[in-house]
This record gives structure tokens, C-alpha cells and sequence, in this order.
């Protein structure tokens, strides 16, 4: 279950993480939009666990940033495909919601897609169709259900693809010892590499 109060107000690290992928978008796209360009490709963006769109305090989260620098650049308002995803449907909703009232979101050529799916592998088969597109992948997850080192190998194996992913280390190192959550860790890591983490004095520093 999602802790809704985290979207009363973004907090500092939130705040930076929203201008960290909006920077890195910016960078990412004006790199590849050229090349993109040749090969007359779209480009994307998929955020995997998107949350709500707005705080309860009127902030903007890393959607409506990502779409907002979309709008203002000629050649991002033709080429970029979105798809939003977050397994609660009530911030899908709230998200879809907060498009709609981006001023001048008509003008993007491609609409926004918005997904209420639990992130695992089945939910890569949705985006088989963009897997020519060079996408930037958004993880930022509270915890780590679902995802896996072959979830992150589908995400960047096609040209131009590229992941930002935010780790949750103090849930990991709680569950890596845990063996209600051995499987969930083996998916996460490898069984090999879970098992050389366990083995390790605990607590662990996330540098270790």
C-alpha cells in the first residue's frame, strides 16, 4: 500500500530527483533527437512508478516537468511518446488529470499514455511496440516488488535506450536477510550475487 503522505508535499530529495531527470531528459533527448532524426524514429519516455502528477501543495512532479519541456521544444512536440504507469489508480487518475490542464498539451502530437499496472516482467510486453523507439526509463519504486536484473536488461538492450533508476537501499539490506523476501531478493539481484550480499556482516553501508 502506498504512504499517500509522501504526496502532501515533495520533500528536498524529491525535489532533486525531479530536476535530476528533467536535466537528464534534456541531455538525453538533444543527444539522440538528431540521430533519431535519420533514422525517422520517435523518441520516448516511460516513467514506471509515476505517482500522482501534482502534490497536495500544487508542486509539479516529474511527469508534468518532463511533459512541460516536451511542449516548449519544436522537435520534442513531434517525436516524444509517454507512457505514465503507477499501480494505484487513484494517482493515475490524479496524473491524468494534471495533463489535461498543462497549458498547451494538444500540441504534442503524440498523447500521453497512462497505465495502471503492477510493475513485474509481464508489464514490458506493453511497450513491445515502442521497442524501437531510444527510450529514457524512469524507476524510482518505493521498495523493490518487481523488479529484476531482466526487467532492467529489456529496458536498455534496443539503441539509445537508458535508465535512471533511484535504488532503495535501506529496504533491500532489511529484506536481504529475510526469508519471507529470499525469492523477491534473488529476482532483484541474482541468486549469485544475493547470496555473496548475505554473507556479509549486516548492517551493510550502501557503499558496500
Amino acid at each position: 500500500m502506498t504512504d499517500n503522505s509522501f504526496f502532501e508535499k515533495p520533500t528536498e530529495q524529491s525535489r532533486v530527483k525531479a530536476e535530476i531527470v528533467a536535466k537528464y531528459f534534456w541531455a538525453w533527448a538533444k543527444v539522440i533527437i538528431p540521430r533519431a532524426k535519420k533514422k525517422r524514429t520517435n523518441i520516448a519516455y516511460i516513467d514506471l512508478f509515476s505517482g500522482p502528477g501534482i502534490y497536495k501543495d500544487g508542486s509539479q512532479s516529474t511527469p508534468l516537468l518532463i511533459l512541460k519541456r516536451a511542449i516548449a521544444d519544436p522537435d520534442m512536440r513531434e517525436m516524444l511518446v509517454t507512457i505514465f504507469n503507477d499501480v494505484d489508480l487513484g494517482h493515475t487518475q490524479s496524473l491524468q488529470q494534471a495533463i489535461k490542464s498543462l497549458p498547451d498539451i494538444d500540441s504534442l502530437r503524440h498523447k500521453p499514455i497512462i497505465l495502471n499496472r503492477e510493475v513485474g516482467e509481464d508489464i514490458a510486453k506493453e511497450w513491445e511496440k515502442f521497442q524501437l523507439y531510444p527510450t529514457l526509463y524512469f524507476v524510482d519504486p518505493w521498495g523493490y516488488k518487481g523488479l529484476s536484473l531482466s526487467l532492467f536488461g529489456t529496458l536498455i538492450k534496443g539503441w539509445g535506450c537508458d535508465c535512471i533508476f533511484f535504488f532503495n537501499y535501506n529496504r533491500s539490506n532489511m529484506a536481504l536477510n529475510n526469508p519471507v523476501l529470499e525469492k523477491r531478493m534473488n529476482y532483484l539481484f541474482g541468486k549469485e550475487r544475493a547470496d555473496a550480499l548475505r554473507e556479509k556482516i549486516q548492517p551493510m553501508q550502501p557503499k558496500e
